[in-house]
């Protein structure tokens, strides 16, 4: 394992702003923290690329054609660790450029892709399975966000899933001193407005109080129909949540796809209670073991009204020091390990060289040009190749005179070839020996005695070979 953290972080994500998701804030943090302990992150999101909607995610942006731009930017960026957070157009570019070069890298599974795609499509879920099977298979790691995850990867046979705990921003999402308490209780949901998000488990339920939705989606137009007594607040910013947090009496959550629910820590370090089904998400983050069974951070209850009526009973207090137990400092150093561990002191790979990024007809031109360089090299400063390119010439314009077949002529001007570039080798080799260190030194003497004894042999076969021809046309 390296003994200092790597200086820079290429973080590859299809999900970024203006999205407002738990997918963005947790990059978002991540990012923040790993700047803080003295690293170098580099983003590369769609905001760098030209995107279309995607279809009945219009928020989402999808990448046009970004393997050659992806290509050119890891390129340049020359990270120590590559980290691919998503499976859409930009991660799959980056994982095909990581595959080709052979790069190291991890990746992550923050959403169940396969049972947002079955409830809106209708797809099996061993066809998507199997998609982020092939996706994943290569990845150094899978980072993923609950034990619950874990044990969903692992059944379906995809990479080598570990654990990365969310954390949550306590100086922000806080109690409100100032807090006046409602006459009726307010029921909060926040995050997107989608079909996979359930959200009429939670609005058809016959609540005492207001029922408030903060978010927007693809859904929201047919919720605001279906329920005209709903309040529907839209987007907000991460810095408008906490006044909606704070006013809410139970935040309501009745997802049952989502792989953590980053919003289930905002709300709790708010203190305000959480009524959720005990299912992925919230029974990794509230967990339904309570001590001398007193819940803390909330109710799960595979009746939702029942939870939200229990959420009512638990004071606030308690659910704000539950939350306290979060921490994103100590999700990032989770985060920070899993990289570390993905790169070893003797690994090398095409990318941690600068002089191989060139391609196509610039490369072709370059490796002209550095050609020509090393014969001019060679003829300035290597007595021993002058005097055999000189020894060369004559030895060619014989065999071309001689009266024998074609291919005995193509092998004895192969021969004399040879012996030229045994001659370069050798002369690299010597070269780079003096690179290192112009000291005397047994090993650097042996090399250089390999590559005299490769030059020898070289000319000895030559020789030969011009001898037993030669002797053959007597």
């Amino acid at each position: 394992m390296i003994d200092k953290p790597p200086a820079k972080i290429l973080i590859v994500t299809d999900a970024w702003h203006p999205q407002v998701n738990g997918v963005v804030r947790t990059l978002g943090y991540t990012r923040d923290f790993l700047i803080e302990k003295g690293y170098e992150v580099v983003m590369l999101t769609p905001q760098q690329f030209r995107t279309i909607p995607c279809p009945t995610y219009p928020e989402i942006r999808l990448s046009l054609f970004p393997a050659s731009k992806v290509a050119d930017i890891i390129a340049t960026v020359r990270p120590d660790v590559l980290h691919i957070a998503t499976e859409g157009p930009l991660g799959l570019a980056a994982r095909n450029y990581a595959c080709r070069h052979g790069l190291l890298y991890t990746t992550a599974y923050h959403t169940r892709f396969p049972e947002y795609v079955a409830s809106r499509m209708r797809v099996p879920l061993s066809w998507t399975y199997r998609f982020l099977r092939w996706f994943h298979d290569r990845s150094h790691l899978v980072l993923v966000p609950t034990k619950a995850v874990q044990n969903d990867l692992e059944q379906w046979r995809v990479g080598t899933p570990v654990i990365w705990p969310r954390g949550v921003d306590l100086s922000i999402f806080k109690p409100d001193p100032n807090r006046n308490k409602n006459k009726k209780p307010i029921y909060l949901n926040v995050g997107r407005v989608a079909v996979e998000k359930n959200l009429d488990a939670f609005l058809s339920l016959p609540l005492d109080g207001e029922k408030w939705v903060v978010g927007d989606g693809p859904d929201l137009a047919r919720l605001k129909l279906a329920y005209p007594d709903v309040v529907f607040w839209g987007a907000k910013t991460k810095e408008d949540l906490p006044a909606f947090y704070n006013q809410a009496d139970v935040f309501v959550f009745p997802s049952r796809t989502d792989t953590f629910g980053l919003v289930l820590l905002e709300a709790m370090a708010c203190g305000l209670p959480v009524a959720a089904y005990p299912v992925t998400g919230p029974i990794d983050v509230i967990g339904t073991e309570q001590p001398k069974g007193k819940p803390k951070g909330g109710i799960l209850d595979e009746d939702l009204q029942k939870a939200c009526t229990g959420a009512l009973t638990l004071k606030r207090e308690t659910v704000r020091s539950f939350a306290e137990t979060f921490s994103w400092q100590a999700a990032t150093d989770i985060f920070e390990d899993y990289l570390i561990k993905c790169r070893t002191d003797d690994s090398y790979t095409f990318i941690d060289n600068p002089h191989k990024h060139n391609k196509g007809i610039a490369r072709a031109m370059k490796a002209a040009k550095n050609s020509l360089s090393g014969f001019i090299f060679a003829t300035k400063e290597e007595s021993a190749f002058r005097q055999e390119l000189l020894l060369a010439a004559p030895l060619i314009l014989l065999d071309l005179w001689m009266p024998i077949g074609l291919f005995e002529t193509i092998f004895l001007i192969s021969t004399v070839v040879f012996v030229l570039i045994t001659e370069l080798l050798n002369s690299s080799i010597e070269a780079a020996i003096d690179r290192i260190s112009f000291e005397h030194h047994g090993l650097s003497k042996r090399a250089k005695d390999y590559g005299s004894a490769a030059v020898f042999l070289a000319l000895g076969v030559s020789l030969i070979s011009h001898i037993l021809i030669l002797s053959s046309l007597s």
